[in-house]
């Protein structure tokens, strides 16, 4: 019995602080000023788990463990963490790229690329040898350091002379331009080549859009939605959906009466999305604007400092209270609790005439959260929304509940930092 009180006990440690420093970002990537904002990001894991503690210990005190105890597992992280990233840091910088890369074209994706991983070659150990295009014209052109550095012809010997590992095909059209023989005797040397839409979805979490052929989407892996995922997938939405719904009710009918006594109108706002093939259905949120917010200018995308937003309703975006009645669209079967957010019609319509592959993110149930939203802020422009798209196909591509719980994990997080709301 005691054994398992003291199992009990070190577990709930374990735990509760790796999930501190999760949800203060501790484990992500350095930043301009790595010791202090390590230390800063310690302390308001620290602070955030002793909360955590003081609520479990009284609701059970069975859990507690001696302040000592307490005491060693605090100072343990704030000794031991720093040193280690230290260490880490200096392995890193003592250690040389373990992969040098070649990009063969200066397609715009390609060269955001190749700038993406300069910027963090330390954390991914790549590190770009250059640009090659097909006219010698180019050559020496900047582009994005270190520019262009030879031509197609001369590809052998650039990749002999920067012993490069990698050759990313990323031309306009390389039909007839690449000497192939030439590739041939590199790829049998062992360098590898791969297509920039592959090198891209690996390094950077997304599916680039520009320019991308329908044939490497129908060639390349994934895309695989088999009948056990799709039934565990909807399981697990009709259980935490109903569990949501009759624990949250409490919070829900606060929600309510907070709204209907802070400003005129009903409580709920139901709006046409367009959801898995096409379908439209209608969508149930707590309403956050004005009744009047569209009269005058009809769909538009919200924006900063929206003024069309209730001041109730404010907080409920920044806190996505205003998206728990879509529990009830998941219950139905409409939505799921992961996948690409569902889109209006009126937008629907023109994005998949302005943004190619976008009508291809109708392929699955669309989700309360999803890939794009903890990757990228709102979508209020063209743009964004093609930047979501890329996070989406990448979603589509690589679906499975592994990533599925990643992106929950990830949602709870930026929920409590009250990050990308609008």
């Amino acid at each position: 019995m005691r054994r398992r009180a003291r199992s009990a006990k070190l577990g709930l440690l374990a735990v509760v602080f790796p999930l501190g420093m999760y949800f203060a970002d501790v484990y992500e990537a350095r930043s301009e000023d790595p010791s202090r904002a390590l230390l800063v990001r310690l302390m308001q894991s620290l602070g955030a788990t002793t909360i955590v503690f003081v609520l479990v210990y009284a609701a059970m005190p069975a859990l507690i463990v001696g302040r000592g105890v307490f005491a060693l597992a605090v100072g343990f992280i704030l000794g031991l963490v720093p040193l280690w990233r230290t260490a880490f840091d200096g392995a890193v910088d003592r250690i040389a790229p373990g992969e040098r890369m070649l990009f063969l074209g200066t397609r715009p994706a390609a060269v955001a690329l190749a700038c993406e991983l300069k910027e963090r070659q330390r954390d991914m150990g790549v590190e770009v040898g250059g640009f090659v295009e097909a006219e010698s014209s180019h050559v020496r052109t900047f582009v994005q350091s270190p520019g262009i550095v030879g031509t197609v012809d001369e590809l052998p010997a650039i990749v002999q002379r920067l012993r490069v590992d990698r050759v990313v095909v990323s031309l306009e059209d390389a039909r007839g331009r690449l000497p192939m023989n030439d590739l041939l005797d590199l790829k049998l040397e062992g360098v590898r080549f791969d297509h920039l839409a592959s090198v891209y979805e690996e390094f950077t979490g997304r599916i680039a859009v520009e320019n991308l052929r329908p044939s490497w989407m129908v060639f390349s892996g994934g895309f695989r939605k088999t009948r056990a995922l799709m039934v565990a997938k909807r399981l697990i939405d009709v259980l935490a959906s109903a569990a949501g719904l009759i624990l949250g009710a409490p919070l829900l009918v606060a929600v309510a009466a907070a709204i209907r006594w802070t400003s005129a109108g009903p409580v709920f706002y139901h709006q046409t999305r367009v959801g898995e093939r096409g379908r439209p259905f209608g969508l149930h949120k707590f309403r956050t604007m004005r009744i009047d917010a569209e009269a005058a200018t009809g769909p538009v995308f919200a924006s900063e400092q929206d003024p069309r937003v209730t001041p109730i309703g404010n907080f409920l975006r920044r806190t996505r209270l205003d998206e728990l009645p879509q529990l009830w669209n998941i219950l139905r079967g409409e939505m799921s609790l992961v996948g690409p957010r569902p889109e209006r019609p009126e937008f629907v319509k023109d994005l998949t005439d302005e943004i190619p592959f976008y009508g291809q993110r109708h392929v699955v149930k669309p989700g309360l959260t999803g890939w794009a939203q903890v990757r990228y802020a709102y979508a209020a422009t063209v743009a964004d929304t093609m930047e979501k798209l890329q996070y989406d196909l990448f979603y589509i591509k690589n679906l499975s509940m592994l990533l599925d719980l990643l992106i929950i994990f990830s949602t709870v997080k930026t929920v409590l930092r009250r990050e990308g709301s609008r």
